[in-house]
């Protein structure tokens, strides 16, 4: 759990029976952490620092004690870019991707024989604008996401209205350019993930409010827009920018988040097509769910309210995909990326 007006880093233990979270451990001194990754391997927690006016972002990586899930301070990079958004690892723990949103860069760190993280060996600025002059004036790289094979990643650039594909060199320790994918204009993607199998992704766009499906070849390492799907009711008047999407361990369901109308979108998903289909919206309970996760096993949603100071946890209806009961809250300072470690 990440928080501005909080002390920082928060670790919280988790019940998978209950849903329920209570406090473990409080980590000061480390400003604004806007996202945050657990390495695949499950023994070190990687933290950015999103701070507006900063000539350079920053990268934090901690150890996680296997006991009780305490995090011990390893070391801090810098990001190669300004207002750093995003982190992610690759699934053997070897490298990490990280997107700086106000300078429209990515970059590679590899991870050091400690596991915590090494200064950056490649870096890549994104170019590109949109119609949306006050938020697409310039390139501004939301998200770097590394498929399942290790092989590529990708990159969703809110100012660009697009997805850039890099091809993972493990070798000389770099991202190198190989595909790209133009969206409707004025999208503003955000978020992107894959859905099990390796065969369809999705894309939440914060500027349009909707979720862009999509095919992956995976021996290509390209993407295509398959189709479209707007987050809000047809009734709503308000102001709403959409935050996270995940999609459920089986496959079956997508999930946007939505701030102002401050609730979740679930879609059933086709499996042979991947298109969506809309199964309704669940208020999250609070003000502004920047982000939230789904529990490993697929029972329970956490949504994290950024502007009233809570994680509200609601139960998974297994066979429709419908976000049930509240089964928990927690209060949180200002809970911006919330992340579930091993057990």
């Amino acid at each position: 759990l990440a928080s501005t007006n909080g002390e920082g880093l928060y670790v919280l233990d988790y019940d998978d029976a209950s849903g329920s979270l209570s406090m473990v451990q409080e980590v000061p001194g480390i400003e604004n952490p806007s996202y945050l990754c657990i390495s695949p391997d499950g023994r070190h927690l990687h933290a950015v620092w999103e701070v507006f006016g900063w000539p350079e972002g920053l990268i934090s990586s901690f150890a996680i004690d296997p006991t009780d899930g305490t995090l011990a301070y390893q070391g801090v990079q810098g990001s190669r870019g300004t207002v750093t958004a995003y982190v992610m690892m690759d699934s053997r723990s070897r490298v990490a991707v990280l997107a700086n949103y106000w300078s429209g860069t990515v970059a590679l760190l590899p991870a050091g024989t400690d596991g915590s993280l090494r200064e950056a060996t490649s870096v890549h600025q994104h170019h590109g604008t949109g119609p949306d002059e006050a938020r697409q004036e310039g390139p501004h790289a939301h998200c770097i996401v590394v498929s399942s094979d290790d092989r590529y990643a990708f990159s969703a650039d809110l100012g660009a209205d697009r997805i850039f594909g890099y091809r993972i060199d493990y070798d000389g320790l770099e991202l190198v350019r190989h595909s790209e994918l133009a969206l409707p204009a004025g999208s503003g993607p955000r978020h992107f993930v894959f859905a099990p199998g390796d065969r369809h992704a999705y894309v939440i766009n914060e500027l349009s409010s909707s979720i862009g499906a999509l095919s992956y070849d995976a021996a290509a390492g390209t993407l295509e827009l398959i189709d479209t799907y707007p987050l809000l009711p047809a009734d709503f008047a308000g102001e709403s920018h959409c935050s996270d999407i995940q999609v459920h361990p089986s496959g079956r369901f997508v999930y946007g988040g939505n701030r102002g109308h401050d609730s979740i979108t679930m879609f059933a998903v086709d499996p042979e097509s991947g298109r969506l289909s809309l199964i309704g919206h669940r208020s999250t309970e609070g003000a502004t769910p920047r982000n939230f996760a789904l529990s490993p096993d697929g029972r329970f949603l956490l949504a994290a309210n950024q502007d009233s100071d809570t994680i509200v946890t609601m139960a998974i209806d297994a066979k429709t995909g419908l976000l049930g009961p509240t089964a928990a809250v927690v209060e949180a300072p200002t809970p911006a990326c919330l992340v579930l470690g091993p057990a």
